[in-house]
């Protein structure tokens, strides 16, 4: 099953880094001196993260979606 969540991004003047975040997915973030590995290393903890909820028996929230409008 592939989940496409939306990630929220930002530099982190704290962290000196990129956080990648998973909005629906408490807790999931990724950190990276570029956006490529902050969206690496918070799809890893994606994977984790699902990957314990099941082993938990955590439901596991399905993404948002977007809403398409028409003009």
């Amino acid at each position: 099953m592939s989940l496409k969540y939306e990630l929220t991004i930002y530099w982190s003047h704290d962290d000196d880094a990129y956080i990648a975040e998973i909005p629906e997915l408490p807790g999931c973030s990724g950190r990276g001196d570029t956006y490529a590995k902050a969206i690496a290393q918070v799809q890893l903890a994606r994977d984790e993260w699902i990957e314990t909820a099941k082993k938990d028996g955590r439901k596991i929230p399905a993404p948002r979606t977007r809403p398409h409008f028409v003009a």
